[in-house]
């Protein structure tokens, strides 16, 4: 008899939109889904909470990594309270590496459980200039991780080349829209849903839901 195997997805999930997206699309598209949280001092901590409110919601198991040290090792307004938020080029909420260092404790986490396959949100369209979000890195990394540990990984970005209201497009198609908007948390002070409007993260994702909103209105 031929043995059945089930095609399982490793989600790198922080309880935002995009994560949470990625996590429904993987619901659809995977026979099995873990989730793996990381718990790094940012300054909206109760996104992890709300991580954990939603993976129980959906009946997917979590693991939440304690990874503070970030905030040893480089300067960073999403890590330290004590700092202003101030947009640029590149917001000063860039935690440098930061993607980086959770797919490759994503991976190690991944492995241990014999699941090659590794989902997260990151985008180059919405970016902001982030290094660790294009995609040359992605597929760098892809390659540095089969490397390292001699394991065929496939790193999936269902996000990669989508705008924020592309996004909410998604979301809509897969009929959770509205789960996504009132269930998520993006905002950098830690109001979940529509969030604070104010912050960087906010304004990203309003604009691009009104963006979509708008365009669907027409339609």
């Amino acid at each position: 008899m031929e043995e059945c195997t089930m095609e399982k997805a490793m989600v790198v999930f922080s309880g935002g939109q995009d994560s949470t997206t990625c996590l429904l699309w993987a619901l659809e598209e995977f026979d099995q889904v873990e989730t793996v949280t990381f718990l790094y001092g940012q300054r909206h901590e109760s996104e992890v909470e709300c991580a954990r409110n939603i993976a129980k919601d959906l009946g997917v198991n979590q693991k939440i990594i304690q990874m503070d040290l970030l905030n040893q090792l480089t300067e960073n307004a999403l890590t330290r309270k004590e700092m202003e938020i101030e947009e640029g080029t590149i917001p000063n909420t860039y935690v440098e590496g930061r993607n980086h260092i959770f797919l490759s404790f994503a991976a190690v986490y991944a492995k241990s459980m014999g699941i090659k396959n590794i989902i997260t949100g990151v985008s180059e369209t919405e970016s902001s200039g982030y290094p660790d979000c294009r995609n040359d890195f992605i597929k760098s990394l892809n390659t540095t991780l089969n490397l390292a540990m001699d394991f065929p990984f496939n790193v999936i970005t269902p996000l990669m080349w989508k705008d924020k209201s592309e996004v909410w497009e998604m979301a809509d198609r897969m009929d959770r829209l509205a789960y996504i908007r009132e269930n998520t948390l993006t905002c950098y002070n830690g109001i979940i849903g529509d969030g604070c409007r104010n912050c960087p993260a906010c304004k990203l994702r309003n604009d691009g839901l009104e963006t979509y909103l708008q365009g669907r209105s027409v339609i």
